[in-house]
């Protein structure tokens, strides 16, 4: 994890270091290296928008997950599912494509698509994991006495802690990459490099661009599959 933290700040802080390898891709005469902003600047903004829509999601898809596992709750299994299906059903352009008449151009369109698609894998796993503690540990706390609540807070969530930050994990990848698209909408991303080499049929650009993403994508990657081990080895 360190390796890869170590060369993605490198590549934000000194974009230099690509030039050997967008040499390689680009055309005679054409730029290296996508200056119109700072690449620091587009790494914080997309990280910005990443990390409000998974707030976002987490707290609708891990509620909504606690809310269908209690009994009184059991019988909206359905339409949370479906509500929570449907980021996956649409696209996240034609999300765009519909949010952008209603909110305008920029972060909120895209910060909408995002919570929308990153929702789907924070509620399965919020179910699954609740659903995976073992039958004798819940009568054990129901034994000692803990109310519904504490037996929530105290008992189950942390035994299905691991299974839910997986979901979390899966729903911070998927829209680091799903988020490049925000900029289609003007949205201020790494999207903005990928969208301008495309545009531009510069490949030094969307190579510039894809590299940063994918290397933000395994650094967040690492680092929540760290947190899950530690979480395992606690519960």
């Amino acid at each position: 994890m360190l390796v890869a933290l170590a060369l993605f700040a490198a590549l934000v802080l000194w974009p230099g270091l690509m030039t050997p390898l967008l040499r390689l891709v680009a055309e005679p005469g054409q730029a290296l290296l996508y200056d119109r902003q700072p690449i620091r600047v587009l790494v914080a903004w997309h990280l910005a928008l990443v990390g409000a829509a998974g707030v976002v999601a987490s707290v609708v898809g891990m509620t909504l997950g606690v809310l269908v596992t209690r009994p009184r709750g059991a019988e909206f299994m359905t339409l949370a599912r479906m509500a929570s299906n449907l980021g996956q059903t649409f696209p996240p352009i034609a999300v765009l494509a519909v949010a952008v008449p209603l909110l305008g151009f920029g972060f909120e369109p895209t910060f909408l698509a995002l919570c929308a698609y990153g929702l789907l894998p924070v509620f399965e796993n919020t179910v699954a994991g609740l659903r995976g503690v073992p039958a004798p540990v819940r009568e054990a706390a129901r034994g000692m006495g803990l109310a519904c609540s504490a037996r929530l807070w105290r008992v189950e969530l942390p035994l299905a802690a691991p299974v839910i930050l997986t979901g979390l994990r899966l729903s911070t990848v998927v829209n680091i990459g799903t988020a490049t698209i925000g900029s289609t909408v003007g949205a201020v991303g790494l999207g903005e490099v990928i969208i301008a080499g495309l545009q531009s049929g510069n490949t030094a650009f969307v190579l510039q661009g894809a590299l940063l993403v994918a290397l933000m994508a395994i650094c967040a990657d690492l680092a929540l599959r760290g947190l899950e081990r530690r979480m395992s080895r606690a519960g």
